[in-house]
């Protein structure tokens, strides 16, 4: 006899019905939320994933941000987020290790020219749509800005076309934006890696001062970077985070906007 094989992303063993009971709302999905958990599905099928942690310093990327965003709102009409500086230390890391801007077909490994960053953005609806900022290595940071705020509004008001939501090489994930210090995201296929940027909290830390060791408040957030094992070894998806958070670390709080 033939058996029938599983489709891609159903899996091999019976799946387990789900208890009704009197008074439970079953509330059906909508064309977006099954299209959302069948490609994660299928990227945890695809890919082994595994995720590296890193904990930055970003205190002067705060102050610079406070310092600026007024003057930044009266000339371009938008706010100065976060969102553009992470993307900016993103690019830079990629540039230093261009094997993290790849795609897999098959045995084949394609090397991107192109950096593309996704952004996740959570809908009004509660689902999320990753609007693509393309060669986004040649915007500078109020271009960056000013990109970020025109996706995300017309991300929440569904008007972004289907040429914005392709093309993407890496993505980031503000988790910090729910108020989650870090987060395990999953690989936006074909991409192979993906970073999530948990809330950025005072905390006390140990700093270097002229007369030594100091305890002093500091603006702290964790990084954390998911990529597929298949291609990416722990050393690269270590080392490029670790990265990323040099860049943001070592931000110039004196930069003009």
């Amino acid at each position: 006899a033939v058996t029938a094989k599983p489709t891609p992303t159903q899996s091999a063993a019976p799946l387990v019905p789900a208890s009704i009971s009197a008074g439970d709302e079953i509330i059906e999905m909508d064309r977006m939320r099954k299209m959302i958990a069948e490609r994660m599905v299928d990227s945890k099928r695809i890919s082994p994933h595994v995720t590296s942690f890193v904990e930055a310093d970003v205190t002067d990327v705060v102050f610079w941000r406070n310092r600026n965003k007024n003057e930044f709102k009266q000339r371009e009409g938008g706010n100065l987020t976060f969102t553009p500086i992470f993307i900016e230390a993103v690019v830079k890391a990629i540039k230093d290790y261009p094997m993290i801007n790849i795609q897999v077909d098959g045995d084949r490994i394609i090397k991107k020219k192109d950096i593309n960053i996704g952004m996740a953005v959570a809908l009004p609806s509660g689902n999320l749509i990753v609007p693509v900022i393309k060669n986004a290595d040649q915007l500078n940071i109020t271009g960056l800005a000013n990109k970020v705020n025109d996706l995300a509004i017309r991300a929440r008001d569904n008007k972004l076309t289907p040429d914005e939501l392709s093309w993407g090489t890496f993505t980031i994930s503000n988790v910090g934006s729910f108020g989650n210090v870090m987060g395990t995201p999953i690989i936006m296929q074909p991409q192979v890696g993906i970073l999530a940027l948990g809330a950025i909290v005072k905390k006390p830390a140990v700093i270097d001062t002229p007369n030594g060791d100091a305890i002093a408040i500091r603006h702290k957030m964790f990084l954390s970077h998911s990529y597929d094992h298949r291609v990416v070894d722990g050393s690269l998806g270590g080392m490029v985070v670790r990265r990323v958070a040099d860049y943001l670390e070592r931000f110039d709080g004196k930069r003009e906007i």
